[in-house]
């Protein structure tokens, strides 16, 4: 049996979701209204997963955040409005330790949770198994050495120690394909990159289409790359960092004989978006595999595994990131169960292996 606390101040979202999880019959249920008695409950009922609402009276979902991941660190998916402000905070909470979020078809109070039903059943089912990261600056924080509401936004740039050799080519493409646990990973990731880095890098990222752009924003923040959402058709240009827009595709074609990317409408053909997979076939069909290196990082599922297998079966470099950091081991595992990883590294060596890989030519 799993045992989930649902904390949200809703009493109608409390019945909605309490509903779908006892449906499921292996859950064992408690739910709190606000934060105060959501880390009470964290330490009475001990909960394996716990779903928690960011906007909540008395003691917001932010600040619940910080206090079970210091009291008694578990995973949590947070619930969240499919606004702007609601993915800036929902980044806060990944950064704080969340596993994942749930984003709130209609808003505060959702009358259409069913929707995403099978949704939510799947990334509470994951993230109850999740690897917890540690949070950034998370100690300080709750020793008040600087307040919760006060820490929005990015980390301070870091600055790369990697360095680009001379004659490192820069006719190549790194496409990097991430879900649960991605906007963390990311962020470790994307800013290890030099300045120089001579190859266009291209992200798909599982996430809905208000999120993208604040999550793009955060990145370049963090990066000596220019870091961007994907709104038009454009050249792949080296050293430049570009996140598949949410609620469409990203794709390579050609035009002129000059490589583009460029957003198509969700493909049906596919179930998570922006698909991992269609960036991996359309690499397949217009790009030189010898020049390709393809990142598959953390996440539910299997999209893009097949893509990037055969990749490297044409002779591209490929990484799955490994078990021992991924959050959910699932698109990395089935890469590698279909031997399509050159590399399986952690987290933390994934960008020097890339740069490994670029200097060498």
């Amino acid at each position: 049996m799993i045992k989930l606390l649902i904390v949200d101040d809703s009493a109608l979202m409390r019945r909605q979701l309490k509903t779908i999880f006892q449906a499921e019959g292996d859950f064992v249920i408690e739910v709190a209204r606000n934060g105060e008695e959501a880390v009470e409950l964290n330490k009475r009922f001990e909960p394996d997963i716990i779903t928690l609402d960011i906007n909540m009276p008395q003691m917001d979902g932010l600040t619940a955040l910080s206090l079970l991941m210091a009291e008694r660190p578990v995973p949590v998916v947070m619930v969240s409005s499919l606004t702007e402000k609601g993915a800036i905070s929902t980044f806060e909470a990944l950064n704080l330790g969340a596993v994942d979020y749930i984003p709130k078809p209609d808003g505060t109070i959702s009358l259409s949770i069913t929707e995403i039903e099978e949704e939510i059943i799947a990334k509470v089912r994951a993230a109850a198994g999740a690897h917890l990261k540690k949070s950034r600056g998370l100690a300080a924080r709750i020793r008040g050495d600087l307040s919760v509401s006060k820490v929005t936004g990015a980390a301070p740039p870091k600055r790369s120690t990697l360095r680009v050799e001379q004659g490192a080519r820069n006719d190549g493409l790194v496409i990097i394909g991430v879900s649960t646990g991605g906007p963390r990973t990311l962020e470790d990731i994307l800013p290890q990159l030099p300045g120089d880095f001579p190859w266009p890098v291209l992200v798909a990222q599982h996430m809905p289409p208000s999120f993208t752009r604040p999550f793009a924003e955060r990145i370049n923040q963090l990066c000596a790359l220019d870091v961007f959402e994907l709104q038009r058709p454009m050249p792949l240009e080296p050293g430049k960092i570009c996140i598949g827009r949410g609620g469409a595709d990203m794709v390579v074609m050609r035009r002129a004989n000059r490589l583009m990317v460029s957003t198509r409408p969700e493909s049906v053909q596919h179930l998570w978006h922006p698909s991992v997979e269609l960036l991996g076939e359309s690499v397949l069909q217009h790009c030189e595999p010898q020049r390709v290196i393809g990142v598959l990082l953390t996440g539910m599922g299997y999209d893009g595994a097949e893509a990037f297998a055969e990749l490297k079966r044409r002779g591209a470099r490929t990484i799955a990131e490994s078990e021992q950091t991924a959050v959910v081991f699932g698109m990395p595992a089935e890469l590698i169960k279909r031997g399509g990883a050159t590399k399986v590294l952690p987290m933390e060596r994934v960008a020097e292996q890339i740069m490994q890989w670029v200097n060498a030519g």
